[in-house]
């Protein structure tokens, strides 16, 4: 554990783990400061440099709150430096955080709580998110003054589409987890005190599948950007896990009607 992550994990019967990351830290409410961002690039980075890799990670917040979004004290010092100062220092802040959409393996994000500017758009760059159905959420960056910002112009519209982007991010107003789930924006609802265990449910429905086929089909979401390239890609990554352990296990189970059980090879 560090000073601002808290890092759990279960080990599965078949073999690999899931991980459990928490934002955590109380005085802030979780708040996205540069000393959070760091701890959360470096362990998702040294989780990503594992062998074997987590089946899946799974983010929530600590203390009553998945996250307050960005930090007062942050925020407040931009006005002192330069437009070069604050776009080099955010483009580098954004990807301490936007590194969940690179893992090599799934992210869920329990969002516990509320999640509010900076903090929603971390969820949104998770695979999948769970909302608490009476929190509040919102990518509220125009009502404090500022353009939006932590990716969210390009992930609330690959989410949502632009007409739910529009919307929210020029009006950046509030709503709650029931109104997230109606505009496309989760992919479910859980109460407060069963998030996490259900949603460490749907990760363990990942890790049941052969991992590196898992992977792969995280990398391919997010590669294809027409149905040529989408060929392309599903073929070439399919010849790859043909070659694989997990899948000649995968039909020798099916031919003795029994559960797969994947190693990883």
């Amino acid at each position: 554990m560090n000073s601002r992550i808290s890092i759990s994990r279960e080990k599965l019967a078949g073999g690999g783990e899931i991980v459990h990351l928490q934002l955590d830290h109380a005085e802030t409410r979780n708040s996205l400061t540069l000393e959070m961002g760091l701890a959360f690039h470096r362990e998702l980075h040294a989780l990503a440099g594992e062998f074997p890799l987590p089946r899946a990670c799974v983010i929530s917040g600590k203390n009553g709150v998945f996250s307050s979004g960005g930090d007062f004290q942050l925020l407040s010092s931009f006005a002192e430096k330069s437009p070069e100062e604050n776009q080099k220092f955010m483009q580098s802040f954004y990807r301490l955080f936007l590194s969940v959409r690179n893992m090599p393996f799934p992210v869920l994000a329990a969002v516990n709580g509320h999640a509010v500017g900076a903090a929603l758009a971390v969820a949104l760059a998770c695979d999948l998110r769970y909302f608490v159905p009476d929190a509040k959420y919102s990518l509220n960056f125009v009502r404090i003054g500022i353009h939006p910002g932590m990716g969210s112009s390009f992930l609330l519209k690959e989410v949502a589409g632009l007409l739910r982007a529009q919307e929210l991010l020029l009006t950046g107003r509030y709503f709650s987890g029931n109104e997230a789930l109606q505009m496309g924006l989760c992919h479910g609802l859980h109460p407060t005190d069963e998030m996490v265990s259900r949603v460490m449910d749907v990760a363990r429905e990942i890790a049941a599948g052969a991992p590196l086929a898992v992977r792969l089909a995280k990398k391919s979401l997010y590669s294809s950007q027409d149905l040529e390239s989408a060929i392309d890609i599903e073929s070439r990554f399919q010849a790859e896990t043909y070659q694989t352990k997990d899948f000649r296990e995968a039909i020798q189970s099916i031919a003795e009607k029994r559960k797969p059980v994947f190693t990883d090879e």
